[in-house]
Parts: structure tokens; C-alpha cells; sequence
């Protein structure tokens, strides 16, 4: 194939793949005779939209981080500690505001210290945010003293509601934050100069550091404001579950960076976007709807989800025409 087919068909592969994936994996299971009246309905659907939120929120901040060329592999540990600093917040009576704001800032706080520790110490974000993978579920468990907190009902237990109030809201409203977040993201990726310095870090840091960017000041920025996400996304499943439980969650950062793959962002930095992520994230959610649908056992969905991350890295091995 000559250098510019090359080109086109890469670049097909990147807008058209996730898309054409979302597709193939709808069809698939809305043509099986057993679940093909009910997997298209629109409670169904809704549903799915639900299941998707907190790996939604996770994905949109490690879409930054894998942009700027990173790597975040405590998000799902943050999740499960922001929810449940939120959760004892509330059951010490503080008001169900200040505990939102207690745990969304929880998670910003570990992607702060992630961010500072792989600029200051110099070191992979792989190995830093594997530590912190440990710190931060240790840190949960020992604030919950190792239970779960059953925290008092308040309006935070209605963010994912199955059926919103008021009703005219249709759907919860943890799915209309996550909506407006992703449109906001999309934004700042797309038209702001923090957008382009992300970019820039991720195509090429030391180019970019030539060319006066802040390199580290950007990554701080990124670690934080996927931090912020994940704490978001903990309070999404603290309200899910009604408790804080510090032993969710377990290997969702698995979910969540396949899901920026899956949507076209390069584990390589300097590609990737919002919509693709988002894409991503409702792939797997259908695979998962679609398996526990059909009433196939947990270990066929892991088997098919591990098969969809292989592909999915092998996708952008594809894209960059790297066979090495």
C-alpha cells in the first residue's frame, strides 16, 4: 500500500472504527431471536445509558491523560475512595453538598499528587499510578474501617435514580451531568490553548517544551482534572449504591482505558477525543448488557471484553502501521 492509501485508510480507520463497532455490536445482539424485542426498547436503552455513567466520567478524564501521553491506572481505586470519603461525610452529618464537594475534591486531590510525583520525581506514570492504585483503595478501607458506610438517604442517592424527579428529566441525572461534561470536555479539547498544549505534550513533549509549554504544569493539570472525574464518578456510585463501599469498582480502569482506545485515542498520546471515548464507553456497556441479556455467565462477558481490549490495542498498533 503506498505511503498516502496508507494515509486515507488510517484515517478512515479513526473516525469510522469506533462507529462502525458501536454499530456491528447493536446489530449483533438486537438480531438474536431471544433478546431481539427487548434490547432495543427504550427502557433498555436507558438503562444501558445509566450503567454507563461512572465508566463514562472515569473515560472522560483519562481521555486527557492519554492524550498528554499517560497513563492512570489508580482511577478506579479513586472511585471507590471518593466514594466513600462522600458516604462518611454524610453519615457524620455533614450536608449532602459539602460531601459531594468533599469527594469530587478527594479525587482531584490523587490525581494532583499522581500528576506531581511523575513530573517532580520524573518517573513513568505507569509506576506512579500503580501506586497509588494500592494507596488509594488501602486508604478507603481503612476510613471505612474495612465495611461498607451505610450513610442516610439524602437527594445524592437520587443522581442515578431509575426514575428521575421530576419526571420531566426523563433520565437520571448523574446521565444529563455526564452529558454536559463530555460536551464540555469537548470544548476545551477542541478550542481552548489548554486543549492544544494536551495535544502538543502527547504528539511530542520535548517539541512542545522547545516550543515554551509548560510540560509539567500541563500534566499536573491533566493528573488533576482526571482526579476531579473520578471523584465525580465516585460519588455516581456512591449514589448507585446507596453506601460507600471501598472494594468497588476493582479493575474498572481496565473499562475505562479500553474505552478511550476502543473510541480512537492512541496509548502512544497525541490522539484521541471526546466523542470517541464516548463511543467506546457504549460499546462496552452494550457487550455487557447484551451478554447479561442473553444470560450468559460472567465468565463468557470477561472473555469477550478481554477480546475486545486486545483488538482494540491492536487497532491502534494498526493505525500507526507499527508491527514491531
Amino acid at each position: 500500500m503506498n505511503p498516502e492509501n496508507r494515509r486515507r485508510f488510517q484515517s478512515a480507520l479513526n473516525i469510522l472504527g469506533p462507529f462502525l463497532g458501536l454499530a456491528f455490536v447493536i446489530g449483533l445482539f438486537a438480531a438474536m431471536p431471544e433478546i431481539r424485542e427487548r434490547f432495543l426498547m427504550m427502557g433498555n436503552i436507558k438503562s444501558v445509558a445509566a450503567q454507563s455513567v461512572i465508566v463514562a466520567l472515569g473515560a472522560l478524564g483519562m481521555t486527557l491523560v492519554i492524550i498528554s501521553g499517560g497513563i492512570d491506572l489508580s482511577a478506579a481505586s479513586n472511585i471507590a475512595l471518593s466514594g466513600v470519603i462522600a458516604a462518611y461525610a454524610v453519615d457524620r452529618g455533614l450536608p449532602p453538598l459539602a460531601a459531594v464537594m468533599l469527594g469530587v475534591l478527594t479525587g482531584g486531590l490523587v490525581g494532583f499528587i499522581n500528576g506531581g510525583l511523575i513530573t517532580r520525581l520524573r518517573q513513568v506514570p505507569f509506576i506512579v499510578t500503580l501506586g497509588m492504585l494500592g494507596i488509594a483503595r488501602g486508604t478507603a478501607k481503612w476510613i471505612a474501617g474495612n465495611q461498607k458506610i451505610d450513610a442516610p438517604l439524602t437527594w445524592v442517592n437520587e443522581l442515578m435514580a431509575r426514575f428521575p424527579q421530576p419526571e420531566w428529566l426523563l433520565m437520571a441525572p448523574g446521565i444529563w451531568i455526564m452529558i454536559i461534561l463530555a460536551a464540555v470536555l469537548a470544548v476545551v479539547l477542541k478550542f481552548t490553548v489548554f486543549g492544544r498544549h494536551v495535544f502538543a505534550v502527547g504528539s511530542n513533549e520535548a517539541a512542545a517544551r522547545l516550543c515554551g509549554i509548560r510540560t509539567d504544569r500541563t500534566k499536573v493539570w491533566v493528573y488533576t482534572l482526571s482526579g476531579l472525574f473520578c471523584g465525580l464518578a465516585g460519588i455516581m456510585e456512591f449514589s448507585r449504591l446507596t453506601v460507600g463501599d471501598p472494594t468497588v469498582a476493582v479493575g474498572l480502569e481496565l473499562d475505562i482505558i479500553a474505552a478511550v482506545v476502543i473510541g480512537g485515542g492512541s496509548l502512544r498520546g497525541g490522539e484521541g477525543s471526546v466523542l470517541g471515548t464516548m463511543i467506546g464507553v457504549f460499546i462496552m456497556a452494550f457487550l455487557r448488557n447484551g451478554c447479561t441479556m442473553m444470560g450468559w455467565p460472567n465468565y463468557i462477558q470477561e472473555i469477550i471484553i478481554g477480546a475486545v481490549i486486545v483488538a482494540a490495542v491492536s487497532m491502534d498498533r494498526l493505525r500507526h502501521g507499527d508491527s514491531t
